[in-house]
């Protein structure tokens, strides 16, 4: 399967990237080693960067956390949005929340990539993400 030049990433991917010990590290790896031979671009939220900040912090530690920060983050495209992404995502989060292990991080992840990416494929290993009809990679 071909990868596509852009693509928006969530946490459970960076964090699959960064921790040797997750279940999806060598899935992640690959997909960042074949997205960098075609020179594809990650798309990601100041969202899911705070989440994948926290989650490194206290999963791991203090230097991983920096460590995305300082290597990653200047890397990536981080799209901006405003208010009615935010007011678009707590109906969504409303609405699926009650039976889904959803997260408002997920709701705000799925208005952008709906609304904002004309539907971007996405690497994670949320499964919520594709519950949601998103289209996930891998």
């Amino acid at each position: 399967m071909a990868l596509p030049n852009l693509v928006f990433c969530d946490t459970s991917f960076f964090y699959a990237c960064l921790d040797p010990r997750d279940t999806n590290h060598a899935r992640a790896q690959a997909l960042v080693t074949e997205s960098a031979s075609i020179g594809a671009t990650f798309c990601t939220t100041w969202d899911i960067i705070s989440e994948t900040v926290t989650l490194l912090r206290y999963r791991r530690n203090y230097r991983a956390a920096l460590a995305f920060l300082t290597d990653v983050k200047p890397g990536l495209r981080i799209v901006t949005y405003g208010d009615r992404v935010r007011d678009e995502a707590e109906q969504i989060f409303r609405t699926y929340a009650r039976d889904h292990r959803l997260s408002f991080c997920d709701a705000i992840s799925f208005v952008v990539v709906t609304s904002l990416l004309d539907h971007l494929p996405c690497f994670t290993f949320d499964e919520d993400f594709r519950a949601l009809g998103l289209t996930v990679l891998p």
